[in-house]
């Protein structure tokens, strides 16, 4: 690697502009498989608390940030929360077999099951059925109907299913349940995250509003909060919920277990265009190059699911088992790469982002960063340069969707990591600038030495003056890039980034 003081860091530049997120697990733990994995393309690592103990997911962390600091590059973590995990009891003589028709029984007792009755240890659930509502086991392959039911029992009838083991989970569609998204577990959990100084905390289970409220109230601020909507109650709040959250994830899987998998589809256009309008980050998860847990490509169907998801206009896409636990998670995350860059080069694509634009609002901050793309596409700028404290700046230049990057520049790691999510953005961590004279210069240098902007390409920049009041974006400037003066040492160059961002 040269050790140029302008090129010190390494030339990491994603040639595309939805993001990767990529769960850590046994299959991708090291730190030589987790910086092969960003090297391929991988923004956000997600670390998953459903599995693994606090030291996996310590070690995970500190080899993360251990390579941010090498190479430089701000890199999100994120903290996925189990959520409550609703599941039957145990049977006596293991599998039983079930029959359309046939009746069964679920109560509190911790008795071992038959083929006649189980345990189901969730007084929450009873306390919430009424007759005829629907019961969904093992993530739908057996459907149970409530035909009586008390404080402590259910009588039902099997609709669909044959077969029914130990510990399957439950899931009751359509019945909001008084139960908060966060267990003792996922206190524990989240107090472990934020020491640690994840990024992003992924929120399951949420039904209400209030979900949302009660958990930004324990993160205070110490990370960026991402509701995961996966329960068809969520939807009757979608804008209230995307409002109260920072981010957002379209998690298919519940989604599809608790509605009819036809609904799914224009449920995932919905909420992107929810977030969208909102400029909230959105990513779209579960089961999308599910095959490649054992395979080395994807099936074209799934090929296809990636690309809507891109089409859609998403922030993100996620992988999940691909990466966490299947055999080839550098394939898996070098096809998504592949995909998107092809669809974002598509014609179709950019007429489909021109065409769902949001609104501006009637300030001044979303009349600049709405005029900012347009200039953008005017002049054909190589990039749009945002300088932002809170980030709010940048996250209304990708809410625009513009079809160049978003050079963000700030002063702050942590806002730095947390735009990483965001479509389009290439944050760069450096000082705050004194004037304005210094905020043009700084982002035609920064804009060059990223590879974002060649020497004689134009950059429009957008920044509030005063620097440093948050959401006061009120100046737009077109600007030249120049090659910075390579034996010139500066200040802010990008050699100090590894230290800043290690010891953030």
């Amino acid at each position: 690697m040269s050790t140029d003081p302008m090129t010190t860091e390494m030339p990491i530049r994603r040639y595309r502009q939805t993001k990767i997120v990529a769960t850590l697990g046994p299959a991708s733990s090291t730190p030589a498989m987790i910086r092969r994995l960003f090297e391929t393309g991988v923004d956000v690592f997600r670390l998953n608390f459903s599995h693994g103990s606090h030291e996996d997911h310590g070690d995970r962390l500190r080899a993360i940030r251990a390579l941010e600091a090498e190479t430089g590059r701000p890199i999100a973590i994120m903290a996925d929360l189990q959520g409550p995990k609703l599941r039957l009891g145990r049977f006596a003589d293991g599998p039983v077999a079930l029959a359309p028709g046939q009746l069964f029984r679920l109560d509190l007792s911790d008795e071992p099951g038959n083929a006649r009755r189980v345990g189901m240890p969730h007084p929450e659930i009873f306390a919430a059925l009424v007759p005829d509502a629907e019961l969904l086991l093992d993530d739908g392959k057996v459907r149970l109907r409530v035909t009586a039911c008390g404080p402590d029992y259910a009588e039902t009838v099997v609709v669909s299913g044959t077969r029914l083991s130990d510990r399957k989970g439950v899931n009751v569609p359509g019945v909001v349940l008084p139960l908060s998204p966060l267990t003792e577990k996922d206190r524990r959990d989240l107090a472990f995250a934020l020491d640690q100084g994840v990024d992003w905390v992924a929120l399951s289970f949420v039904q209400r509003p209030e979900d949302v409220a009660e958990a930004r109230r324990l993160i205070a601020g110490r990370a960026a909060l991402l509701s995961k909507l996966e329960k068809p109650q969520a939807i009757q709040h979608l804008d209230h919920i995307v409002e109260l959250s920072d981010g957002v994830m379209v998690a298919r899987g519940d989604l599809g277990v608790e509605m009819p998998p036809e609904d799914v589809p224009s449920l995932q256009k919905r909420i992107i265009r929810s977030a969208r309008a909102a400029g909230k980050p959105v990513i779209v998860a579960t089961q999308m190059l599910e095959s490649m847990i054992g395979a080395p490509a994807p099936t074209r169907a799934e090929a296809s699911d990636v690309a809507t998801a891109v089409f859609d206009g998403t922030d993100a896409v996620m992988l999940s088992a691909e990466t966490a636990s299947g055999e080839y998670p550098v394939e898996a995350v070098s096809i998504m790469d592949r995909i998107a860059r092809r669809v974002e080069n598509d014609p179709l694509y950019r007429a489909m982002m021109d065409a769902q634009h949001a609104d501006p609002e009637q300030t001044a901050s979303d009349a600049i960063t709405a005029a900012a793309r347009q200039v953008a596409h005017t002049i054909s700028a190589a990039a749009i340069a945002t300088y932002t404290t809170s980030g709010s700046t940048t996250l209304r230049a990708a809410r625009e969707r513009p079809e160049v990057p978003i050079l963000c520049l700030t002063a702050a790691a942590s806002t730095a990591r947390r735009l990483v999510l965001a479509y389009g953005v290439h944050a760069v961590l450096t000082e705050d600038v004194q004037n304005f004279s210094d905020m043009v210069h700084k982002a035609s240098r920064l804009a060059h030495v990223h590879g974002l902007a060649t020497e004689g390409q134009r950059l429009v920049i957008t920044a509030g003056v005063p620097f440093g009041m948050p959401g006061s974006t009120n100046i737009l400037r077109i600007a030249w890039v120049e090659a910075p003066a390579r034996p010139e040492r500066r200040q802010d160059s990008t050699v100090r980034q590894p230290r800043e961002l290690a010891d953030a």
